[in-house]
């Protein structure tokens, strides 16, 4: 018997270990991936939901919330909550199954006031002002549109 005859197959050995482990990485990855898509499924689901009950809210809260499901649905998501306070649709759709399944919720309405303006004083016209020929500081006045 010669001395390297004990390792004799141990490349196999470490190749379907190899294998395995690589296999596994695999697998993780096509989870991570799927967990990533059914997220931005739901993502999306939720956000077009909640655009369509904002927008039938005039037609109360049931006439909104299955204009909502019909947009879930179309989106291949399924509406979990539907809520609809005054003008402001809140919506929760899920997407997924088992273990990857994911829920989002989104909101949808009118934008909020933003704090008003202080108004400012009204300015005299340019015209007035050069032929007054004032040389002060040129000033320059925002109103809100």
């Amino acid at each position: 018997m010669r001395g390297g005859d004990g390792d004799r197959g141990s490349a196999t050995v470490w190749s379907v270990g190899a294998i395995a482990v690589l296999c596994v990485v695999f697998g993780v990855l096509l989870a991570l991936g799927q967990a990533a898509v059914s997220r931005h499924r739901a993502a999306g689901g939720a956000d077009l939901a909640a655009l369509a009950a904002a927008d039938h809210w005039a037609e109360g809260p049931g006439a909104a919330c299955a204009r909502a499901e019909r947009a879930a649905r179309d989106q291949g998501t399924r509406l979990v909550r539907c809520a609809i306070v005054g003008e402001v649709s809140d919506v929760t759709a899920a997407s997924g199954r088992g273990p990857f399944t994911v829920e989002v919720r989104a909101r949808a309405g009118p934008a909020e006031a933003a704090d008003p303006i202080p108004p400012v004083a009204p300015r005299a016209p340019l015209g007035a002002a050069a032929a007054q020929g004032s040389r002060g500081p040129l000033q320059v006045h925002l109103e809100p549109l």
